[in-house]
This record gives C-alpha cells, structure tokens and sequence, in this order.
C-alpha cells in the first residue's frame, strides 16, 4: 500500500526526465494521480498527461498521445489505469519505436522487435494483467477490429502493484476485472504447447488467490488484504498467460469489445463458462486439478470439471454477471466468426481447435 509513491525516485535513477503519462478520462478526477504527481514535481521530473483513452484503447488514442510523446520531447511513459492505459502506451511505445509503421502493420507475432521508450505500468485493476505481459490490443477505429500485437520489447521494465489504487473500484468493475484475470490464468492452465513449471505454478496460484478473494473484494473495496492479493493474483495470471498464451475465451471476447465496445473482463466472464463447457473433456483432468486447489469436490475427473464450471457460473451470479448478452446481432455472426478463428489459429495453442461451425454455435450460446 502506497507504493506508488516511490515510483517518481525509481524513474529519476535511471536517468529520465520527462514522462508520457498515458491514463483515462475518469482518473485524474479520482484522485489517483495525485501522489505520483506530487513526487514527481519533488523530485524535480517533468511530465505531459495524456488522458484519452477510450474503455477499448483504439489507434487514433495510440496515434494522438504518439503526437503528444513527440512534440513534448518525453524519453519514457508512465500508464496508469486498467488494461485500456496500459496497453495504449505499449503500443504508443511500438509506434515510436517503428515510426513507420502502422498499428495494424504491428499487430500479431514480433512485429515490432525495436525497442520502445522505457514504460512504467501502475494498474489501478486488478485484471489485465498487462504490466506483466508481451500483449497490446487494439481496436482499429474505421474497422472496429480488435486486435493484439505481441512482442517481448512491450513488456514494462518496472511494475507498481498498489491496493490503494485499486479501492475505490466500484464493485462491478471489480468483478469485471476480476473475472479477467480469471480468464487469463485457466486459458493459460489449459494451453497445451507452451506451459513451463513456473507458468503452471503461478497459474494455478492465481486461481485459488481469485476464488479466496475476489468477492471479498467486490463486497468491500476498502479490504486492501483483499486488494492487494487480487493484484498479485492478476499479475501471476498475467505471466503465466504471457507465456502460455490464452484461447478462445479472449478470441471470441475481442470481437465483442469491437464491435460493441463491451468491456473486456465483462466478455470473458460471460463466455469462459460457456467455451470450457464446450471444451467437454479434452480439459477435464486440467480443470479437476484447479477444482482441486479452491475446494470444489467430485468422484472423478468429469464431476470435479463441471463443479469448477458451476462455481464459475455461480461466482458470475452472486456478483450480477449476466449469463449472455442482447445485443448480438445476426448480421455480425460471420464478421465474429472470421475474426475469432483467424485470432485463435494458429497462434493460441487452444486444447481444442475449432471450425466455423463450432464457434459459431458457441457464439450463438451467448445470446440472451
């Protein structure tokens, strides 16, 4: 608690002098930059703030606060906020790195390789993860297609998990956020190519850590315990996704937070459920071990499986997460599918593959 504050010292030992702070339209008026601010003009730091970035940071977000790191002559960037910040300023960080270069010319595999101006996150959620991972995703404003690009040069050198900031979260974005990082630590569980002991660990650890608290949390913002182990809990989720990968949860989610701007923790709570059912029992011996570690009790592998999913479900419940969504339109279907599918394969080593068909039908599951 109060880290934060020694955050301005830590930029100003490593020789810098100017920061980008990339951030969102709600936080300044929270409060929550009011102790960095004050260190920095202490320790005698100049900063220029960008505060513009949309629920799904888009490229024109990227290219303004690109303009705005350049005409300031800043040498590094500061994000602070949820995943939106953060990965707005990896990828302003890409788009500097390789100035010519477009934001979709840079999206998919280790397209931007050069690396970006030094990049300090501070989450202010405990869900994205992203001040631990390789990822920035992106939506493009005329196609309103939301993609990520992933390259170890976007992973932040310095990191502030402060439960202060995360307190006055109101509780349906805690649950949102929670949710994601919930998302993010199974998908990476259950990828099959890429997992080392370390990601497994830190996975499973960040499972059991957000079953023990993110309710507690949701029910009182002020428990920064609660608080605090929930933003390890992201960050782990955020490192053994980072290594493993995640699937067809954040694949389909994407297309939601394109096409209709819904938050991205918020679609991956609500499809999670739904896509490891239709997983079925290429991942039941994975999911009865999580079931295992949070206390959900079976006769066999399938049993412990579904009781894990039900709690999921359940935990969505008690937090007024719905189970679909109304707004799905028919004419999207194909546009979802196509996008899904080309985000999924072959880049996520999902434990199951699927066709047109299959995700098809999954996304028709999620319609109320």
């Amino acid at each position: 608690a109060g880290a934060v504050r020694h955050l301005p010292a830590a930029i100003k030992r490593r020789g810098l002098k100017k920061a980008l702070i990339v951030t969102g339209p709600t936080l300044i008026g929270r409060g929550l930059l009011d102790g960095v601010l004050e260190e920095m003009e202490e320790q005698g730091l100049l900063y220029v703030i960008y505060n513009k970035v949309e629920q799904n940071p888009t490229d024109e977000n990227v290219e303004d606060a690109v303009k705005v790191f350049l005409e300031n002559g800043c040498d590094c960037m500061l994000a602070l906020g949820g995943g939106a910040p953060l990965d707005c300023a990896k990828a302003v960080g890409a788009r500097i790195a390789r100035p010519n270069r477009q934001i979709r010319q840079l999206q998919g595999l280790f397209r931007v390789v050069k690396q970006i101006p030094m990049l300090f996150a501070v989450p202010t959620t405990a869900g994205s993860g992203s001040e631990t991972t390789i990822s920035a995703v992106i939506t493009d404003t005329a196609t309103h297609h939301k993609a990520a690009m992933m390259d170890l040069v976007l992973v932040p050198r310095c990191a502030v998990l402060d439960p202060v900031l995360t307190a006055g979260l109101p509780p349906q974005v805690t649950a949102a956020t929670g949710m994601d990082a919930l998302t993010h630590a199974v998908e990476a569980y259950l990828c099959w190519t890429y997992n080392t002991r370390q990601s497994l660990r830190m996975a499973e650890e960040a499972v059991a850590a957000i079953f023990a608290n993110l309710e507690k949390a949701y029910a009182d913002g002020s428990d920064l315990a609660a608080r605090e182990k929930m933003l390890n809990a992201s960050f782990k989720a955020g490192f053994a996704f980072t290594r493993a990968g995640v699937g067809n949860v954040h694949a389909i989610a994407h297309t939601l937070g394109g096409l209709y701007g819904t938050a991205h923790g918020l679609a991956n709570a609500v499809i999670l459920p739904v896509v490891l059912e239709d997983y079925g029992e290429a991942v039941f011996a994975k999911l009865a071990r999580l079931a295992e570690l949070v206390g959900v009790r079976g006769a066999n592998d399938a049993e412990k499986a579904r009781g894990f999913i039900s709690e999921i479900r359940a935990m969505n419940a008690r937090m007024g997460i719905p189970d679909g969504f109304d707004f799905i339109r028919d004419e999207d279907m194909d546009t979802m599918v196509s996008w899904a599918l080309k985000e999924a394969n072959p880049v996520y080593p999902v434990p199951v593959i699927y066709d047109r068909a299959r995700c098809r039908n999954v996304i028709e599951r999620l319609r109320k």
